[in-house]
């Protein structure tokens, strides 16, 4: 094909793109089915993994939930078997007035709704391989992968030990390659399923003292894209990829940190249930990347256009620049207090 007519075609394609996302926004798009599908979410035991649980069980979906503390995960699945409970029992008092009728064809399919507990250190490789091989055997492919879990070390760079760091990158990035290596396979095969990337605005844009996290969470951007890009150029349409980006989110992760006080009521941090459920309309509309709030789309991009003392000086006014130091000292704070109280 000429050159100019080939230009002339992408960027039609392109400025189509605009339109169609400009679409979404006036006409929301209809929510896909993940009913009796198998999710598997990473960091199920607490905050937002525990949150994308209890909205998948809404869904009807199968999951699996995976998680270092085995008592926080039993709870998690406690919860969605409640919900299953729930759902089955209105499923079934909806079902029998319609008996002799139509009752069984409408019923909502509420059987064989099941959850899976695994205690998974997702920071080690062979745990992740092994785990995954008895989620196959046991369970079935998984259809949808939440890579949630996440870690975060609290100290400034110069005063982080070296395991901590490498914690830090293996739970937060390193996992991600692992989790998707064991399950993309039969994702390919079928040309079906979704991966989602539970990062953070921190791994779009960084601020000082959280350098281990901010590596780390720049590190699953920058697989999940690669990957998204990868999937296109197979053309694997039928895999799916969401990135969810969130603000500060009130799970206690970052219990202290602040931005500026006049700033503050205007960027609080988000509530980990409004943060799930945007992300969970993300997920079933297909919706490639969720930043929330919006003003996370304007800040990195003009962090990518603007100058770097520019972007210094929007950060020194905003507190963003020393906005983690409160939740480092705390941290610090803490951990002189567990050791005076173990004796160290």
């Amino acid at each position: 094909m000429n050159i100019l007519l080939e230009l002339f075609v992408v960027t039609f394609r392109v400025l189509w793109a605009f339109v169609l996302a400009a679409a979404k926004w006036l006409v929301r798009p209809k929510e896909k089915s993940v009913a009796g599908q198998v999710c598997l979410i990473t960091g199920a035991g607490s905050g937002l993994g525990r949150l994308f649980a209890l909205e998948f069980a809404r869904r009807r979906a199968l999951l699996v939930l995976w998680d270092i503390n085995t008592q926080s995960n039993e709870e998690t699945a406690g919860m969605v078997r409640h919900i299953y409970r729930e759902m089955a029992e209105a499923a079934a008092a909806a079902a029998a007035p319609r008996v002799g009728g139509d009752g069984e064809k409408d019923a909502l399919p509420h059987c064989n709704l099941q959850v899976y507990t695994y205690t998974c250190d997702v920071g080690k490789r062979e745990n992740v391989y092994s785990t995954a091989e008895r989620v196959r055997k046991e369970v079935g492919e998984v259809s949808v992968l939440v890579n949630n879990a996440g870690v975060v070390s609290g100290h400034h760079l110069l005063e982080c030990p070296d395991e901590l760091i490498e914690r830090t990158m293996m739970v937060n990035c390193h996992a991600h390659f692992w989790t998707t290596k064991a399950f993309l396979p039969k994702m390919l095969e079928m040309n079906h399923g979704h991966i989602v990337t539970v990062a953070s605005s921190l791994g779009l844009f960084s601020t000082a003292g959280v350098e281990d996290y901010c590596a780390s969470k720049f590190g699953a951007v920058g697989f999940h894209e690669s990957l998204s890009h990868e999937l296109k150029a197979a053309e694997k349409d039928g895999i799916k990829t969401t990135l969810v980006c969130p603000y500060l989110v009130d799970t206690g992760m970052f219990r202290g940190c602040r931005i500026r006080k006049e700033i503050e009521p205007f960027l609080p941090p988000l509530k980990p249930e409004y943060c799930v459920k945007q992300a969970m309309r993300a997920i079933l509309t297909d919706q490639p990347m969720i930043c929330t709030p919006r003003l996370m789309y304007m800040v990195t991009f003009m962090k990518s256009i603007l100058p770097f003392e520019a972007v210094v000086c929007m950060y020194r006014f905003l507190g963003a620049d020393k906005c983690m130091y409160p939740f480092i000292a705390q941290r610090k704070q803490a951990t002189n207090n567990n050791e005076a109280k173990n004796g160290i």
